[in-house]
């Protein structure tokens, strides 16, 4: 074949791509729905031509279509690896892991039970050996979600939903594709009856020996991107082999799926290589994956499209009862998961609740696409297994494929439409109201400042004028009688945007490097959190969200244990050090949201809303500031080794900055700018290393800072500090238990608790203890104490404590001074 007409061919193949998309958007169908028609008419025309005597002109073209090299190891191995990278590396994976229940429940629990299910109706009605009947669920279970996720973001669906949606295509491609690569070994051995012992047996090591490779291969690729940090191509040339050398080696090297080890590569880059590769050099990187992605899963649609011709050839009318039963199996089986098990784990709340005609939605655009089409073609590929087998696996594939794509994916918007998932609430519509009479007020604001500076025609600008304010006249008429948004809705709407808000300035200081890359991705999830908290709970969702975002996290505590009980410092060093920095990067971005209320939710949902809203930002102002006193005072100088960071790299930015300036300006040639931007590149990368945090600082340094302490002598102080134990609680946590005995004394280093007993109340701060009075008096505690706060307590016990007491005179006078308070004898103390 000419490679004239092969690059020809091609081309034509990628104006198909650049067409097919806005032809998408103005039929209003999925993308990859007019990919698959697209290629399906061009292999249909291809085999007319050269099999119609009107005309020898095509001819060649037709051969060149028909004759491109599409095999199944070119779907496998060329494409494949592409699509399922760059989908992890797109992944939020620290937001995924919030769902990661219902996440895993659809990827994995609704892949095994769909493909059981198909296998054993398939066995029943059509003849074949179990194991075929079973390589043939797993190839039908893989879904696109493209189209559905497409249109629920148009839809402005919760971001929730489509991330779980995104969630479970990625791993349900590796879950489908590990299980077809265990039932294809059955069949290509000739097992009909695989036991099922040994599928679950080889199943899970398939998962983990991917998982490894992928992994290992990883974090050689991110060393190696580390050694060329100064060279954006080759970093991005390593990260475009980095998929394809895990796949290779996981299926000819190690016998595990390549898949997962595409998958687990992809995870191991997407959570390192933020924190490790420049943001520059990052965000460009995502950028070339997104687009290798765009055309490969669009050439696999088109290609893998060109072959249904050729796979449907040898139908016959009880395939197409087959098919019907492979339809009505899918669907049933991803029905019970959606509408049976779901409602369950929400109920027992390990799974968001998701509204029945959401899940709805979710069923019904449950695409089947190229990846089932390209498995099917291995299969029918193979020399290993049955002629018979081949044409049913053929032909059961793409018919229930072709059914999903024209069916289903040709109604899934006017579905979604009468589900009334397309209109917006009465809340929204009434929103929208003020929203469009404050933005016109603005405008006309604007436009009658710019018509002044550009000095134009009295009578045009009159005339316009008038046209203008009779517009907003009836807008601001229409927004007062949008009676509909009560005071509590008013107050929500106001926390999303406050929380949007937060989004955008958090992005803005990551694109001027004001908050690292290392805290990036944390930061943005946690305004994610916050907004989609604040959406389902309102203003309870969004102080639960707040104080989520400076809490001390199980991995967090963890780090803690093995710090204590192993003398393993690395982890909490780490943990420690991101969590400093993440709480000065908070700070920052809450006093840039002050003013915000007043500037613009003042005009949109009135004065009281704006205080109100004012408020609960110096509520977490104080919460924050209380999280970040603690670890100054188990870390003295840390902060201020930060902030210094901080005020070095903000340098280093207003300095490009004016470099920039210059070169746009002509005032230096490029030669210059480049020599200039290198050695500022030299200075931001000393600026960006974060100092060492040596978390085994002395504690009697710490303890110093307390009042109570402040009199005993050095040796004494030293004495303190080695038995004394620090203990982290949340917000919420209990503390001290009525009827416990009591075994010890606590300080409150940072934070805040409640004490509870006898209908009494007490609040503790920074300085002060608790707990005394049980042990002195020698019963079972009759308070209990409650963290209001993250805070950070140290705990010392029984027998340190009264060592303490006969020492200082000023911790007996504050024991004799917390008595009196609670109204206790003091005879009863034994001082």
């Amino acid at each position: 074949m000419s490679i004239i007409f092969i690059v020809t061919v091609v081309a034509s193949l990628f104006f198909v791509i650049g067409v097919a998309e806005p032809v998408a958007g103005r039929l209003r169908l999925p993308y990859s729905v007019i990919l698959a028609v697209l290629g399906t008419l061009i292999g249909i025309g291809a085999s007319f031509f050269l099999a119609t005597d009107l005309t020898d002109a095509l001819n060649p073209v037709a051969e060149a279509i028909l004759g491109l090299p599409i095999r199944a190891n070119v779907f496998l191995y060329v494409f494949l690896p592409t699509l399922l990278f760059q989908a992890t590396l797109g992944v939020n994976i620290r937001r995924m892991l919030d769902d990661w229940v219902p996440i895993l429940v659809l990827a994995v629990i609704a892949v095994l039970f769909s493909t059981l299910a198909i296998g054993i109706a398939l066995g029943w009605t059509s003849g074949l050996p179990l194991a075929a009947c079973l390589l043939i669920g797993a190839i039908v279970s893989t879904t696109d979600p493209s189209a559905v996720v497409g249109i629920f973001r148009s839809i402005s669906a919760p971001r929730r939903l489509a991330r779980i949606i995104e969630g479970e295509s990625l791993l349900n491609d590796a879950a489908a594709i590990a299980l077809f690569g265990l039932f294809i070994g059955y069949v290509s051995l000739g097992v009909p009856d695989p036991g099922l012992q040994d599928a679950i047996f080889r199943f899970p090591a398939l998962v983990a020996g991917g998982a490894a490779t992928g992994w290992a291969f990883g974090h050689i690729a991110l060393g190696t991107m580390m050694l060329c940090r100064r060279f954006e191509l080759a970093q991005i040339s390593l990260s475009v082999a980095l998929p394809y050398l895990a796949y290779v080696a996981a299926e000819q090297l190690v016998g595990a799926s390549g898949v997962i080890a595409v998958v687990a590569a992809g995870l191991t880059l997407n959570l390192a290589g933020p924190g490790r590769l420049n943001p520059k050099s990052w965000t460009n990187l995502r950028e070339v994956w997104d687009l290798l992605a765009h055309w490969a899963g669009a050439l696999i649609f088109i290609l893998a499209a060109l072959l249904i011709p050729r796979l449907l050839e040898e139908v016959r009318p009880s395939d197409l009862m087959l098919i019907g039963v492979v339809i009505l199996t899918a669907v049933a089986a991803r029905g019970g998961i959606l509408f049976g098990l779901l409602p369950l784990l929400s109920a027992v709340r390990l799974s968001p609740v998701i509204e029945p005609p959401y899940r709805a939605a979710i069923l019904w655009g449950g695409l089947r696409g190229a990846v089932t089409l390209a498995l099917a073609l291995a299969v029918t590929e193979s020399l290993r297994v049955p002629i018979e087998i081949k044409r049913q696996v053929g032909i059961l594939a793409t018919g229930f494929t072709l059914f999903t794509l024209i069916v289903q994916g040709t109604t899934l918007r006017s579905v979604i439409e009468r589900l009334g998932l397309a209109r917006l609430s009465p809340l929204d519509q009434a929103l929208s109201k003020l929203v469009v009479a404050v933005s016109l007020q603005t405008v006309r604001e604007e436009v009658a400042r710019a018509t002044d500076n550009y000095d134009l025609s009295r009578d045009i600008v009159r005339s316009e004028a008038k046209s203008f304010g009779k517009r907003l006249d009836r807008v601001v008429t229409a927004a007062e009688e949008a009676t509909e948004i009560l005071d509590r809705d008013r107050v929500t709407l106001g926390l999303l945007a406050l929380a949007g808000a937060e989004r955008d300035l958090i992005l803005a200081r990551i694109r001027e490097r004001v908050i690292s890359t290392r805290q990036a991705e944390r930061a943005l999830a946690d305004a994610d959190r916050l907004i989609e908290a604040t959406r389902s709970g309102g203003r309870h969702g969004y102080q639960r969200a707040a104080r989520g975002s400076i809490a001390f996290t199980l991995p967090f505590r963890v780090a803690v244990a093995l710090h204590r009980r192993l003398g393993l410092s690395g982890p909490l060093a780490r943990m420690t050090a991101d969590r400093f920095e993440r709480l000065l990067s908070q700070r920052l971005i809450l006093q840039d949201l002050e003013g915000f209320t007043d500037r613009r939710i003042r005009r949109v949902h009135g004065r009281r809303v704006a205080e109100l809203l004012a408020e609960l930002l110096g509520r977490r102002a104080e919460g924050l500031d209380s999280a970040l006193e603690g670890l100054r005072l188990q870390y003295p100088g840390y902060a201020e080794e930060l902030e210094r960071r901080f005020i070095r790299r903000t340098t280093l930015r207003l300095e490009e900055r004016e470099y920039d300036a210059m070169r746009e300006d002509g005032l230096i040639g490029a030669e210059l700018h480049t020599a200039l931007m290198q050695e500022l590149a030299g200075r931001r990368a000393l600026a960006e290393r974060r100092p060492k945090l040596d978390v085994a600082v002395q504690r009697s340094e710490v303890i110093k800072q307390f009042p109570l302490f402040q009199e005993l002598d050095e040796t004494a102080l030293k004495r303190l500090g080695r038995v004394l134990v620090t203990r982290y609680v949340n917000a919420g946590d209990i503390v001290i238990a009525r009827d416990e005995r009591a075994t010890g004394v606590y300080f409150v280093a940072s934070g805040a608790v409640e004490l509870k007993a006898a209908g009494q109340t007490w609040r503790l701060g920074r300085g002060e203890m608790f707990g005394q009075m049980s042990l002195l008096l020698r019963r079972p505690r009759r308070t209990e104490a409650t963290a209001l706060a993250p805070s950070t307590l140290l705990l010392l016990d029984e027998r340190s404590f009264r060592r303490l007491l006969s020492r200082s005179p000023r911790m007996r006078e504050a024991v004799r001074e917390s008595a009196v308070k609670r109204g206790i004898a003091l005879e009863h103390l034994n001082l």
